[in-house]
């Protein structure tokens, strides 16, 4: 296989000035909506979510976006693993979707902070109850011998909250919020010529678009 022959030539849609709401966070819900509607995007709240360590290394992984608002963007994770720790020291975040059927591409950039305890609780009693007890057993993001290890901590714990109990939420486990600053839409277009349009947040809490070369 030769990987610099993969090539895709993208004419399903473009993307004007006009036919883009002067809110980015409108244009994300009104793009979300439509990549949810697209039977072929099985995920449309996957996103890769980028941090940076203290030492300027950066890392992504992909992670599941669980609510956005005009505040922000909320997902849930361990606050102890990797991506935990980065986002708590630096304070800033980045995220992409990518939404391959509709050829479309959102950036995000901006502040990062924890969401309230009470909000975190709400969202964990809202999940399967395995799901809950494996925010338990799985210490993420630390070196273990086997997943024998992850197994036999998950059976512990699931004799320790029997099916009638309720567990609670890990103090280590919650929501982050990233508020942006930036947003940049993206649509592929014919000849790699692609439409951007970015939004930066300004000092008087307005946003400015700008057109930017692909």
């Amino acid at each position: 296989m030769h990987v610099a022959h993969l090539r895709q030539n993208y004419t399903r849609d473009g993307l004007h000035e006009d036919d883009v709401n002067d809110d980015p966070m409108q244009q994300f819900a009104t793009w979300f909506a439509e990549a949810s509607d697209t039977e072929e995007i099985r995920e449309p709240n996957a996103m890769v979510l980028g941090s940076v360590a203290a030492n300027g290394r950066p890392s992504a992984r992909v992670v599941l976006l669980k609510h956005f608002d005009e505040t922000g963007f909320i997902f849930f994770t361990n606050y102890k693993s990797r991506k935990g720790q980065e986002l708590t020291q630096s304070g800033f975040a980045s995220i992409v979707f990518w939404w391959e059927p509709l050829e479309r591409q959102i950036r995000i950039e901006g502040h990062v902070e924890k969401i309230a305890p009470e909000e975190s609780d709400q969202y964990f009693n809202s999940r399967p109850r395995k799901s809950q007890l494996g925010a338990w057993a799985s210490p993420q993001s630390e070196a273990i011998a086997a997943r024998e290890v992850l197994e036999n901590n998950f059976e512990k714990l699931a004799k320790k909250y029997p099916e009638a109990s309720t567990i609670p939420r890990p103090e280590h486990w919650g929501g982050f919020r990233v508020i942006p600053d930036k947003i940049e839409f993206w649509q592929g277009r014919p000849s790699r010529l692609h439409d951007r349009l970015v939004f930066a947040l300004q000092s008087d809490h307005t946003w400015q678009r700008q057109r930017l070369a692909p």
